[in-house]
């Protein structure tokens, strides 16, 4: 039987151990990650007693509760032991009938017998360093040796959010607004606070060019971000400090790329030759949204 709890009725215990027992398991359905993303507005749909679990995050519009993943959270869905497609279509079934849904996605494990929309995402998986080095394409691997004159004058540094912010920024491209901006950055240091943020930094002649934002826990390695100044595009800074992190963690944690529908963000993330892992999720527009409002009103 599949129960709806609020917030306040979730057993985190139970659920805590049913996500990281899961065969599916993410970093993003984490009570830790959750809670700063969504600003604790989730509840989760449960099956029996705690044998599988969906987190749900949602916002208020005009009253009415929309299900939507908060910003930086690619995937959630349905965890449990083994992915079962009837479970699964318990619970797609059970969420499209409850709830006003303007996006949610379903983890790359998650099987349904209806077909949804899929996106893609980029993944490499826990393997020693040099053997992971060796499948980077030939491009990549040129970007990677940098001019012995570059080498004198760089370094590269993991530094806190408050010493690179000023950077971050000047070069955050995707944000609507300022206000959307500022929201990013406050999502940073929330995670900072919370131990589960590492920035490292590309520095050139004592200036950082480049910086990477990655989530980390103990299983998982996620890109947040990446900022770049574009003067210095030519250096692969980026390139340099995504080797640098999967060479730190890669022997005992995925590295996830979070994925891009962008082409140009595609290839870069190809270079590394992570393996493509495609997602299930549902989208609806703001009129699709409506009509099902009036029904389920």
């Amino acid at each position: 039987m599949i129960r709806r709890l609020k917030y306040h009725e979730i057993d985190f215990e139970k659920y805590t151990q049913c996500l990281e027992n899961s065969e599916q398991r993410k970093y993003s359905a984490t009570k830790e990650f959750l809670d700063i993303t969504s600003n604790k507005q989730w509840e989760i749909l449960v099956f029996n007693d705690y044998e599988a679990v969906m987190p749900v995050p949602y916002i208020r519009k005009m009253g009415i509760k929309i299900a939507i993943n908060p910003k930086l959270c690619q995937q959630l869905g349905i965890f449990s032991k083994q992915d079962s497609i009837e479970i699964n279509n318990s619970f797609l079934q059970f969420f499209e009938k409850k709830y006003h849904i303007w996006y949610y996605a379903f983890n790359d494990a998650n099987q349904f017998s209806k077909s949804l929309k899929k996106r893609q995402n980029f993944l490499i998986f826990p393997e020693e360093y040099e053997t992971v080095r060796q499948k980077y394409s030939p491009k990549r691997k040129r970007k990677l040796r940098l001019d012995e004159d570059v080498l004198q004058q760089s370094e590269i540094k993991e530094v806190k959010i408050k010493d690179i912010h000023e950077f971050i920024s000047e070069n955050t491209i995707g944000a609507k607004d300022e206000h959307d901006k500022q929201q990013f950055l406050q999502t940073f240091t929330d995670f900072e606070n919370a131990n589960h943020l590492k920035i490292v930094a590309f520095f050139y002649q004592n200036t950082p060019i480049n910086a990477i934002a990655v989530y980390f826990d103990h299983k998982t390695l996620a890109l947040l971000g990446t900022f770049n100044d574009r003067n210095f595009v030519k250096l692969a800074g980026s390139s340099v400090i995504i080797d640098y992190l999967i060479a730190q963690n890669i022997e005992d944690k995925i590295f996830d790329f979070e994925g891009s529908e962008v082409p140009a963000i595609e290839e870069f993330f190809r270079g590394f030759r992570p393996e493509l892992k495609m997602y299930p999720v549902i989208s609806n527009t703001k009129k699709e949204m409506i009509k099902k409002a009036m029904k389920l009103s």
